[in-house]
Formats: C-alpha cells, sequence, structure tokens
C-alpha cells in the first residue's frame, strides 16, 4: 500500500494542481444571430462587477469556469486572475466564489474566435461563424480596461455631433457602454452599430481607489476598433497611466 501511496504523493508535492479553465459559451462551429442580443446591462451601485441579466440569448455570452485557482504571487497579487481574448481584443475576467465567469458580448457577423487564458494555466480557444440574421453589428468599438482591483475608472465617449455617452448616460442616439463596473479591471466598452462620421474623443476619468494605496499607478489599456471582421478592419491601442483619483485624461481623439 506504502509503495502505492507514495508516488501520487511525489507528484502531488512536485507537481502542484494548476488552474483549470471551461469555457461553456461560445461553442466553436456555425451559429445564426439573435436580434435580443444587448448592447447594455443592468448596473447595480454601490459597486458593480460584470454580470449577466437573466434571458441574455445564449449568441450574445461569453460564460465559463476557472477552477483550482493557483495562489497569486506577490508580483501577481491584485491582478485579474484570467485573461479574455475577443478577436484580438484582451481584455480582464473577473472570477466569483466558485471560480465561474460570464459576460455579455455582442459578436460580429462571420468569424469570431475566444481565447481565456488562466493564470498559471491552460488556454481555451473557441472559433465560430456568426451569420447577421438581423442583428445589430457593432462597426465601431472603444474598449476600456485597467490593471488594478479596487478602482473605478470611466469611459467617457464624446461623438462627433456632441453627444456624451458615460455612466450617467449609457445609451445614446449612435451606440452605448455596456457596464460601468467601479469593482476593478474592467472592462467597460462603448459599441456603435451606426457611428456617426468625423471626430471622437475618448476620455478616461479615474473617479476613485479603495484601500491604503490611493495614489497607487494604473495603466489603462484602450483599444479603438471599426470595421471589426471586414477588410477593411483597422485597430489601434493605446496604454495610459493613471495615478490620481478625480484625474480626467483625454486618452485618444480619432476621425471615424
Amino acid at each position: 500500500m506504502l509503495k502505492r501511496f507514495l508516488p501520487c504523493t511525489l507528484v502531488a508535492l512536485f507537481f502542484p494542481l494548476v488552474a483549470q479553465a471551461d469555457l461553456d459559451l461560445p461553442r466553436s462551429g456555425w451559429r445564426e444571430g439573435n436580434l435580443d442580443v444587448p448592447y447594455t446591462q443592468t448596473v447595480n451601485y454601490p459597486a458593480n462587477s460584470v454580470s449577466v441579466e437573466e434571458g441574455t440569448p445564449d449568441v450574445g455570452l461569453i460564460r465559463g469556469s476557472i477552477r483550482q485557482k493557483p495562489k497569486p504571487s506577490a508580483k501577481q497579487r491584485g491582478k485579474a486572475p484570467a485573461t479574455l481574448v475577443v478577436n484580438g481584443n484582451a481584455m480582464p475576467i473577473r472570477l466569483d466564489e466558485t471560480g465561474a465567469f460570464a459576460r455579455p458580448y455582442s459578436f460580429g457577423k462571420g468569424s469570431n474566435s475566444i481565447e481565456v487564458r488562466a493564470e498559471g494555466g491552460e488556454t481555451l480557444r473557441a472559433q465560430f461563424y456568426q451569420t447577421a440574421s438581423g442583428q445589430a453589428q457593432a462597426r465601431l468599438r472603444i474598449l476600456l480596461s485597467w490593471d488594478t482591483d479596487g478602482t473605478d475608472l470611466d469611459l467617457h465617449v464624446i461623438t462627433p455631433s456632441g453627444k456624451h455617452a458615460w455612466y450617467g448616460e449609457r445609451v445614446i442616439d449612435s451606440g452605448a457602454i455596456d457596464t460601468d463596473v467601479t469593482t476593478g479591471y474592467g472592462p467597460e466598452i462603448f459599441s456603435s452599430p451606426a457611428p456617426e462620421r468625423g471626430l471622437y474623443q475618448v476620455y478616461v476619468n479615474y473617479y476613485g481607489r479603495g484601500g491604503e494605496d490611493a495614489s497607487e499607478l494604473t495603466t489603462v489599456r484602450l483599444t479603438i476598433l471599426s470595421e471589426e471582421g471586414t477588410a477593411s478592419e483597422k485597430r489601434q491601442e493605446f496604454a495610459v497611466p493613471m495615478r490620481y483619483a478625480g484625474e480626467l485624461t483625454l486618452a485618444r481623439a480619432f476621425v471615424y
């Protein structure tokens, strides 16, 4: 019995368990779109993590779990435990107490790819082709994420006609911000199926931070993506340092 038990013990000692990821949705293959896929989700204050509204169609969801989460090192502490990559757009994933994650996402027509990269674990991938089926296509996306926990940063988008999309008015004529993440990491995503032509201004507001070190540097990752999934696709990515609560920064101005 000892001889049989000892190798298992050694395996446990020298090969510690790593994070294991499951990606329930989306599934690889071919599928139709859905008219009821939302651009926005319900926000609850004073704190909100990305969640999923009841009744959201499966074709508008990214859902899975990461089990046996490794204890983060001092260098990793405070960072998101996993990364989600949608069509090349990297964004953090926040897990619940069971290791589950879920996020609404309005996928575009054509080929789409998903990666879930668990910290210290495996990478899962799914690729599918989606038909239009009347679903609104995001011709412009602006994605905001950041690298610290317990921080509240806000995405502000000024359109060419002067309309202002922000957490106080997430839905405007030409698009919407999907959520207001107040607990760290993000992402917050502005999507527009019918973008106005002209100059856009993208601001980032460092609303606040909990904890003792309120002046710790936070680095924003800003991605601007137009005509996703087409021959005219254009992607721009920027890193923007943010240090103090109350700081409002013009992160980028661009012409669509």
